[in-house]
């Protein structure tokens, strides 16, 4: 009988090695496929230098402009490529336990778009690897356990769509793009405006709201969410708590994710910025 323990604990080791074997080198395909993407994604690009001047806000409403004085893009270059580096926490239920993880981000601005991949520690030895992305005006998650076994690979119209305002709510990160002419402003009150990104064929709007110093402090929209195979529109809201500066701009360093559903708010990710790089 103990012999028979043995060997069945001694297969199970052998085991666990061939999946950890399989999953290192997943991951490593896994990796040179999006570096693949990467160099497509950057490649293109034909930068511009064009710098923000005050007369290019007189047409904003006037909370955008107190944003944008703020932050400190008058006088500096247009950002057209921005470089991200976040330590980040999720869930995918309200009942489960938060999982940490760290994220990358590419952005690109003038022809809009996006590429974040992530590594998600679930539990020793078990990972989440995925790539979200945003290329063209289509949207793509791709989500990985353990970089193996492929749990999503979602695309079609909801996708681009909530990638067209995930890419939207993040324009507090690189200011400039706010400038862009695929978003059009409309004024509200002192502390909000609504934002219509168009681009693509896809369109989407969203709110702003600001504070007194200019700091953008939220973003609320419409955004697809998919339940149970099945997707349907929900309220999205960006939350901004704390900011700082990068490149001596003045961005947000702290931000939570939150549905807002009928059944309560579901608040499912946060993110802190650890480094920030912008290219103009």
């Amino acid at each position: 009988m103990a012999r028979i323990t043995l060997v069945i604990f001694g297969a199970i080791i052998v085991l666990i090695i061939l999946v950890l074997i399989a999953s290192a080198i997943a991951n490593t395909l896994f990796k040179k496929s999006v570096a693949q993407e990467l160099t497509a994604f950057t490649g293109s690009l034909k930068s511009k230098a064009q710098t923000v001047q005050l007369s290019d806000l007189e047409s904003l409403p006037l909370p955008v402009q107190n944003w944008l004085n703020y932050s400190g893009i008058v006088g500096k270059e247009r950002i057209t490529t921005v470089y991200s580096k976040q330590n980040i926490t999720m869930r995918l239920k309200a009942n489960q336990a938060w999982m940490a993880g760290q994220a990358e981000q590419y952005v690109r601005t003038e022809e809009p778009g996006f590429i974040w991949i992530v590594d998600i520690k679930m539990a020793p030895l078990l990972h989440i690897a995925g790539r979200d992305k945003y290329v063209d005006g289509q949207g793509n998650m791709l989500i990985k356990i353990l970089s193996l076994i492929t749990v999503a690979n979602a695309r079609g119209k909801e996708i681009d769509q909530g990638s067209l305002v995930r890419y939207l709510a993040e324009i507090v990160w690189y200011p400039s793009a706010a400038l862009s002419s695929y978003i059009q402003w409309e004024g509200i009150d002192s502390h909000s405006a609504k934002a219509t990104m168009s681009y693509q064929g896809v369109s989407a709007s969203g709110v702003f709201t600001f504070n007194d110093q200019g700091q953008a402090v939220s973003f609320v929209a419409e955004r697809y969410r998919e339940s149970e195979g099945e997707y349907r529109l929900e309220t999205w809201l960006c939350k901004i708590n704390e900011y700082k500066a990068f490149d001596e701009l003045k961005i947000p360093a702290q931000a939570d994710l939150v549905w807002k559903l009928e059944t309560g708010d579901f608040h499912w990710y946060h993110l802190e910025v650890e480094d920030m790089e912008f290219g103009y």
